[in-house]
């Protein structure tokens, strides 16, 4: 990876002569949070979403984030591809949010596949008619996001835009039969109404790919990031679900049917 400067994350339509760019926040190893097994979890720099829980403030912007080809990213990738591959795991595209930079992703993605990798999309679904066919036919798993099924607690999440994009993201996934994890976080007093709740469940159970949900416990992790960029944590008060609260949601999912994490 470089610091050098960068023409616009992907590549222009119709240009083979260029590698294909994108921005880079970091990238880490995990085992079993960012889909199964060990993955090399890249996060790409630039949201366009201000989630109010956010714990990465730090990959808001694509300029906090390295310029990286496509060769820079698989290279860094195949140092631990015997690895990954041994322990049943693979690659997860992650953010910020991986659909601000499609052609990035669907090449990266795409490699992943070629290599025998499971891949994985980590997603709002927000950006998701940025996925097209062939992105999608390189990704074995999409982890999806869903902030809030209510259209008014959406906005307080997320400080902007709507939840549409992502029910039709979705059930885009669905129909194409691309498995999906739903991921929802819970905060006491934000995200947690009953009929919110209730809305969000019945929407996974909808879904015929989604294969699990997993229920987030909000937590105060990266508060110090907010500190570190003269921002104001918007939750700096708010506490973490207690034992009662998170049984409650997660009962309300296993409900429908759904396998619950």
């Amino acid at each position: 990876m470089t610091t050098r400067p960068a023409p616009p994350p992907g590549r222009r339509p119709g240009r083979t002569d260029a590698p294909t760019v994108g921005y880079v926040h970091s990238w880490d190893i995990s085992v079993g949070v960012d889909g199964p097994a060990v993955r090399f979890v890249a996060f790409l720099a630039g949201c366009p979403l201000r989630c109010r829980y956010c714990h990465s403030p730090d990959t808001w912007y694509r300029r906090s984030g390295r310029t990286c080809t496509v060769d820079e990213l698989m290279a860094e990738i195949e140092r631990y591809r015997r690895f990954i591959g041994i322990a049943g795991g693979g690659v997860t595209l992650s953010g910020g949010e991986p659909l601000l930079q499609p052609w990035f992703t669907r090449e990266v993605l795409r490699r992943c596949h070629d290599l025998g990798l499971h891949t994985a999309l980590d997603t709002s679904g927000f950006l998701g008619v940025r996925a097209d066919d062939d992105l999608l036919d390189a990704t074995d798993l999409v982890l999806l996001d869903v902030k809030s099924w209510n259209p008014a607690t959406y906005r307080r999440v997320t400080r902007t835009g709507s939840v549409s994009p992502t029910l039709r993201f979705g059930r885009r996934l669905a129909q194409r039969g691309t498995p999906i994890w739903i991921r929802f976080v819970l905060v006491p007093g934000l995200t947690d109404a009953v009929d919110n709740v209730a809305g969000v469940a019945d929407f996974a159970a909808g879904l015929a790919s989604v294969q699990r949900v997993d229920v987030l416990p909000f937590h105060r992790l990266g508060a110090h990031k907010y500190a570190e960029l003269g921002l104001t944590f918007p939750l700096a008060d708010t506490e973490p679900p207690d034992p009662e609260l998170l049984a409650r949601v997660r009962g309300q999912f296993a409900e429908r049917g759904l396998a619950v994490f």
